[in-house]
């Protein structure tokens, strides 16, 4: 029998998020009150009283869903027994770079460490595509931390580098364009002699100017999955926190959205705090606006407590340099972001459109899957604890092909059609002591339904307009009775199966004095390690009005009872904590990124078969360096990439005192970046 891969003690550089990136990622949201004081059901409770009735052990199909009249039913095969019943079958790698494992997943698992560097598998290797401050505009000078301008950034990839897509680039052999989120700033990593209570006008707007989005056109190498940037090409862009975006849709121009600065509600300055994203089937990207709610000052009305705004100053202090960051002066500002942002990376000369008809939160990430009549459908996570899980399914259907017709079409497909809010309820409650124990039916499953919040300008929730819908988004799930979550994060459909997954975070306030308790959907007290959703539509469509759910993952140390993974030996897996992202390879595998791992390891990223007699089965494909977290996994034929998130963000840590020496060694500074993981021998990867 294979061992368990070591687990590693804590340490001050090892696993686990630091002081520091709460400061700065989140405005320390875990520290303040949870904002949703609602009566609603908690998910914890519902994964309680939703113990499937059937036993793991049952014969079945292999990871189908069966479809009955108005339902679904997520089932694993009998498949499964057989591998449980040969535990002794031996994974270990015969050769450097290979190993047993489902097509896509044959490489030898990285070991949990704390080494400073991008880990990968035997037989592959790495290298970094773009760093912080490398310029990419015509004009932009190179990067020199010492005399850094907010005019320099403006033309330099931005900070903090979050979701990733790659597009095709027609016409342009070999060619892709990148496509990337800045989500926040750490300046006391940036600016020598940070004065976090005195920042200066020049430090603030070097901030302003390193978040946003970044637009890169890549060139492939022929004989690896290398990528290097095409700098100064004509389809290269930033945007920053002062760029002009335009809000679309239902709540565009309503009284809710207009400032001094713009009576219109139509016109907003910058996108802030980009996490995830997604990638459309028409060639446009979606971006989640997240701890929007970090960057603005003396918050008073009650829907700036139920958005998390504070009510003193800020962090960052912009507040002092641009009257919208105050809350008092222009209390509707922050009203003009936790939206979804989509830009068309073709058109560099187009304004980025923010689509109130999918409600305004705190957006990890937002991927589309067609109905079988063409219309987009939007799954998406409140990353707060206790907040919700929602879907936009759009009125119109998309047009195929590329002609401008099409493409103007397209980009109206995101402003008309429905939004819901995810009610989860479970099988039958029973067998839940907070420990996590597996019940014994041996599965947490039940169903769900999707309640509607509004469509166009009508709302269903009764007491609201669609208008305060759209914009007090977290009130109107509050009062229909959504499904509290344990932080909904990334959210993707299968694109071989449709079946949806979840990942949710963590949640240590579970089970706390005054605080929802365990449930079947989240069966854990103190939870710590986080756990993945499956999810199957009814009839396998997404437009449908319920759903059938079950835990895939519940994450931690295998050797704790109250870890599962889909029924797959434990002996045979990855130790992984805290899902955050995720994304699937061509082969139908899904890839889990980790933000905060509560095992002492630094966060990596993670393959998993999601079908077959390994479903379950979890193997780590690399970590990150010290104090960095794992971002916007893209998995192709030839190459992997990763976000490498604030790196050397350790409590205590500076530019004059790094606790990081990547990505270029020691006495340089500390840089973002996104590397590209790619075979020796140039095959494709897994395989």
């Amino acid at each position: 029998m294979r061992k368990l891969l070591p687990l590693l003690s804590t340490n001050p550089h090892g696993g686990g998020r630091s002081a520091l990136t709460c400061r700065y990622r989140c405005g320390d949201a875990c520290f303040h009150e949870v904002p949703n004081t609602s009566d609603n059901e908690y998910v914890g409770d519902v994964i309680a009283g939703a113990m499937s009735r059937r036993s793991m052990m049952r014969a079945a199909a292999v990871v189908t869903v069966a479809a009955t009249a108005g339902g679904a039913v997520v089932a694993q095969g009998a498949a499964q027994e057989a591998v449980a019943a040969t535990p002794g079958t031996d994974a270990t790698p015969r050769t450097a770079g290979k190993s047993a494992g489902a097509r896509g997943l044959r490489f030898t698992p990285v070991a949990p460490n704390r080494d400073d560097k991008v880990t990968v598998p035997d037989g592959y290797a790495q290298s970094v595509v773009i760093r912080w401050g490398e310029p990419i505009l015509r004009g932009a000078p190179a990067f020199d931390p010492d005399k850094q301008t907010a005019t320099a950034q403006a033309g330099q990839f931005g900070y903090n580098n979050d979701f990733l897509s790659l597009l095709p680039l027609k016409g342009e052999h070999g060619r892709q364009v990148l496509v990337a989120n800045h989500e926040y700033t750490d300046e006391v990593l940036m600016f020598k002699g940070y004065d976090p209570e005195n920042p200066t006008r020049e430090q603030v707007e070097i901030a302003w100017a390193a978040h946003g989005l970044s637009v890169v056109v890549v060139q492939e190498q022929h004989r690896d999955g290398r990528l290097t940037p095409v700098t100064r090409h004509p389809l290269n862009r930033r945007l920053t926190a002062t760029s002009e975006f335009e809000l679309t849709g239902p709540a565009a121009g309503g009284k809710l959205l207009r400032t001094s600065a713009d009576p219109t509600g139509r016109k907003v300055l910058g996108t802030l705090n980009n996490c995830a994203g997604g990638t459309t089937p028409w060639g446009t990207t979606l971006h989640g606006e997240e701890n929007f709610n970090q960057y603005f000052a003396n918050g008073s009305s009650p829907t700036d407590k139920r958005y998390g705004i504070g009510t003193g100053a800020t962090e960052r202090k912009w507040e002092r340099f641009d009257k919208r960051f105050d809350a008092k002066q222009e209390p509707n500002e922050s009203h003009r972001h936790g939206w979804v942002v989509e830009l068309d990376p073709y058109d560099p000369d187009s304004t980025p459109r923010k689509r109130t008809a999918l409600g305004r939160f705190k957006h990890e990430a937002a991927q589309p899957r067609l109905t079988a009549d063409g219309r987009p459908v939007v799954y998406m996570g409140d990353d707060e604890r206790f907040d919700y899980f929602y879907k936009f399914v759009s009125s119109k259907r998309m047009m195929k092909g590329d002609s401008r017709k099409a493409r103007e079409h397209n980009l109206t497909l995101l402003d008309e059609g429905t939004l819901y809010v995810a009610k989860l309820t479970g099988d039958s409650p029973q067998d839940i002591d907070g420990t996590g124990k597996l019940p014994n039916d041996g599965e947490f499953d039940g169903s769900g339904q999707w309640i509607p919040l509004a469509t166009g300008d009508t709302s269903h929730v009764p007491g609201m307009t669609a208008e305060e819908v759209y914009v007090f988004t977290r009130l109107a799930g509050d009062k229909v009775g959504a499904t509290k979550m344990d932080r909904p994060e990334d959210v993707e459909p299968s694109p071989r199966t449709g079946r949806v997954y979840v990942a949710l975070t963590n949640n240590k306030d579970r089970g706390a004095a005054g605080k929802a308790g365990a449930d079947e959907a989240n069966p854990r007290n103190n939870n710590k390690h986080g756990h993945v959703l499956e999810l199957a539509e009814h009839w396998d469509d997404p437009a449908s009005d319920g759903f059938a759910w079950r835990l895939f993952l519940v994450a931690g140390d295998p050797n704790d009872p109250a870890t599962y993974f889909a029924g797959y030996p434990k002996e045979k897996v990855s130790p992984i904590s805290c899902p955050d992202n995720v994304a699937f390879d061509p082969y139908g595998n899904l890839w889990l990124s980790t933000d905060g791992n509560q095992l002492g390891s630094h966060d990596g990223l993670f393959g998993v078969a999601t079908q077959g007699e390994r479903r379950g089965e979890i193997k780590q494909f690399l970590t990150v360096p010290t104090g960095a977290e794992t971002c916007g996994p893209i998995i192709q034929e030839r190459r992997v990439l990763v976000a490498v998130q604030h790196p050397g963000e350790v409590d205590g840590a500076s530019v004059e005192k790094p606790a990081s020496t990547w990505p270029d060694g020691p006495g340089k500074i500390v840089r973002p970046s996104v590397v590209v993981v790619y075979r020796k021998d140039g095959r494709n990867i897994g395989v």
